[in-house]
């Protein structure tokens, strides 16, 4: 596979990544698509292991997620200073403490956001359990899914 390629596929990832924390734009499943594209292209053991252990992440993670609540999100005001914040938050908590920072990165990016529109710790708490409650879990599992698979595509493309 081309580096031409490798981009497009980086890139797909990416957008997946984002797609996470944009209502109504399927993430995990740009996400797989990508890792699926890649598989079939490069032929390789590790990329087909890759593929599966993909697939079933995605699978369980579609199953956790019809089992927690709906998503609703316009009555708390998630704003989209709020998302960016969250996001960043976690994938610097990805990166920082692998695989289990994303949930402090995460909660702590709109805890931030409501910190700096609220103005008060108490406010800010509230906000962000709120938050969480109705949609962040959902958000928050999805999103780890596809960072993980995004690392693993990382490291076999770096390995391999």
């Amino acid at each position: 596979m081309g580096a031409w390629q490798l981009l497009l596929v980086g890139l797909v990832l990416l957008l997946g990544l984002f797609g996470v924390l944009v209502p109504g734009v399927p993430g995990p499943w740009l996400v797989w698509a990508a890792v699926m594209w890649w598989a079939l292209h490069v032929r390789t053991g590790p990329a087909w292991w890759l593929l599966v252990g993909a697939s079933g992440l995605m699978l369980v993670t579609q199953v956790v997620v019809w089992q927690l609540p709906a998503r609703r999100v316009r009555p708390l005001g998630v704003t989209g200073r709020m998302v960016a914040y969250a996001g960043t938050g976690a994938l610097l908590g990805f990166v920082l403490l692998p695989v289990v920072g994303v949930v402090p990165g995460f909660v702590g990016g709109i805890y931030l956001a409501e910190r700096l529109r609220l103005g008060g710790h108490g406010q800010a708490a509230a906000a962000t359990r709120a938050v969480m409650r109705s949609a962040g879990t959902s958000v928050l599992v999805q999103l780890s899914a596809c960072l993980l698979v995004v690392a693993a595509w990382v490291g076999a493309v770096l390995a391999g």
